[in-house]
């Protein structure tokens, strides 16, 4: 028997990811639950067939008890334990502070398609590993964590032909439902100890407190190496912090436990990005590995430029481990973190007075309207942006080619004339012909000047974005908690004290949300004004380059 679901929110599915879009409310026939990653394979009432977040759907079928059981144990949380029901922290994305990730270092030239390949990967738990025992396809094929199944799809094309490869397809959706807030808005407290996170008064609003020394990277010198006398390989990148200028080796597996582990501990205060696409087939290209390399320069150019993620102790044992041993302990020591998910609050301390429920909850509305609302600009100056590169690369170019051409053939008649004073126009018909055949090549050049740079911003943003809606998730789920104080405490469920503590924790997360919402905003202005810039200055410069030629065409007619 088909095991029917019940769609409870609605999915739009994006171009060439296999992607099955389906409404709320909707109920879609389930055809293979092990598809992995965060996805199931579904069938809607059309019969249309593709993948939909299992996050997104509820099962109809009684065969589900882990996901009542789940869901059992979020609305029976007794509010004076400690044991958390949920812990774990939920997806997001993060962004630089005053500085772009895109650094003069990052000069990418290639064709990329920026029509939907970055996704946003799902945090996926991980057993506390040796670093020998993780499993090498973990660098780029099957992760230790066991990321989704490949699906066919080709890699993104850098200026050479496009050869087959397989993607991974990373999960954009956390894999398990909104963490719970409860845990930290009545749940007892770990001791703090030596982790504090500050959040004080400027002329914005409430703002993180930044480090006084700004920390950036390079990423850098990626060198092939291999284990087991040769049978596994991978990629190994040379990361150079610029607070010690002191290089450290990393392959991506262990970018990909970094990402995992900062999810975890700060995904339900802080949107922490995904990192590039894993891919199985091609990944040691050149061209692959210069895409990776620089799209992993952006990633932790992003990270060294937050002030909470940049402090911490994990991202500080990722630049700044000593030796093989001091990797191992400091990883199995941030695996063992108590401070995780919705605990995160416990450590934030803001110097300012409580804030009232009612403003939280407006606060959190508004930035819910203008990420969703960004969210829609990005993804339309995305596809507009992917398609005036096709036509440059594509028709536009050969419209210049047939234009040229066509000079070039009436010259060729015009010669067959006989005619004396013929030469002085042929030749220059031949010219214009030429010209424009070198316009068209400028044309298809063109992209990798300035679009490519505006369409891999609005390619970081769309995967920061996609974050956003599970961070501000658990604060609306936060706020409805607080919601229900007085029916609690009506019912003897939670004492009037209790009530007192939710109303300060739930100011607590709203200062946090606030600072965050103010890092983002001071950045989004200062990339967006950078690219902007850029994308300009190299329009001016394309456009001065066509009239040049045209000029120089135009010199060779005789005024008569």
């Amino acid at each position: 028997m088909a095991t029917k679901a019940q769609v409870l929110y609605g999915f739009t599915a994006e171009a060439g990811n296999n992607e099955l879009s389906v409404r709320e409310g909707e109920t879609i026939t389930i055809i293979n639950q092990n598809v992995g990653g965060g996805w199931i394979e579904a069938q809607n009432s059309n019969g249309d067939v593709g993948l939909v977040p299992e996050d997104y759907i509820e099962v109809n079928s009684s065969a589900t008890p882990s996901s009542q059981q789940a869901h059992a144990a979020v609305g029976s949380y007794d509010a004076h334990s400690s044991e958390p029901a949920h812990t774990q922290g939920t997806n997001g994305g993060s962004d630089p502070w005053s500085a772009s990730a895109w650094t003069d270092n990052n000069n990418p030239s290639g064709n990329w398609d920026y029509s939907g390949q970055q996704q946003t990967p799902a945090y996926q738990q991980q057993a506390s590993l040796d670093d020998d025992e993780w499993d090498d396809e973990s660098d780029d094929g099957r992760s230790a964590g066991g990321y989704a199944q490949a699906e066919e799809g080709g890699t993104a094309q850098r200026g050479g032909p496009l050869h087959p490869s397989m993607k991974i397809s990373r999960n954009k959706f956390h894999f398990s439902k909104t963490p719970n807030p409860e845990v930290y808005l009545l749940g007892n407290l770990p001791n703090k100890g030596k982790e504090r996170l500050l959040i004080y008064m400027g002329q914005v609003g409430p703002v993180w407190q930044y480090p006084q020394t700004p920390m950036d990277c390079m990423v850098a010198d990626p060198k092939k190496g291999s284990k087991m006398y040769g049978l596994k390989s991978y990629i190994e990148y040379q990361i150079t912090p610029s607070t010690t200028n002191r290089a450290v080796n990393h392959r991506y597996k262990h970018f990909d436990w970094l990402y995992e582990r900062l999810l975890e501990k700060f995904g339900s205060a802080i949107p922490i990005p995904c990192l590039p696409d894993k891919q199985i087939t091609g990944r040691f290209d050149d061209d692959f590995i210069k895409m990776r390399m620089e799209r992993l320069q952006g990633w932790m150019g992003r990270m060294c430029r937050h002030p909470v993620v940049c402090e911490s102790e994990v991202f500080q044992l990722f630049m700044n481990y000593k030796d093989e041993r001091d990797w191992k302990v400091g990883k199995r020591k941030a695996e063992k973190d108590e401070t995780m998910g919705v605990m995160i609050f416990s450590t934030i301390e803001p110097e300012a007075p409580d804030l009232d429920p009612i403003e939280i909850e407006q606060k959190c509305d508004m930035y819910s309207r203008f990420t969703k609302t960004m969210d829609d600009g990005v993804k339309d100056l995305l596809n507009v942006g992917n398609l005036h590169w096709k036509r440059c690369t594509g028709p536009l170019q050969k419209e210049y080619q047939k234009i040229g051409k066509a000079f070039q053939n009436l010259s060729t008649v015009f010669t067959t004339s006989g005619y004396t004073g013929e030469p002085t126009l042929t030749e220059a018909l031949t010219a214009t012909g030429r010209t424009y055949e070198e316009i068209a090549e400028i044309v298809a050049s063109q992209p990798k000047q300035d679009l490519h740079f505006l369409l891999e911003t609005n390619t970081e943003y769309k995967g920061l974005l996609g974050c956003f809606p599970d961070t501000l998730g658990v604060h609306k789920a936060a706020i409805e908690k607080w919601k229900e104080a007085d029916r609690l405490v009506a019912i003897n469920k939670i004492t009037h004290q209790d009530k007192l503590t939710m109303a300060k924790r739930l100011s607590t997360m709203s200062y946090s949300l606030q600072a965050e919402m103010n890092h983002f905003h001071s950045n989004r202005i200062y990339d967006y004004n950078r690219v902007m810039r850029l994308y300009l200055e190299q329009q001016v410069k394309f456009y001065e380059t066509i009239a040049d030629k045209l000029r120089q065409a135009l010199g060779h007619y005789a005024d008569l």
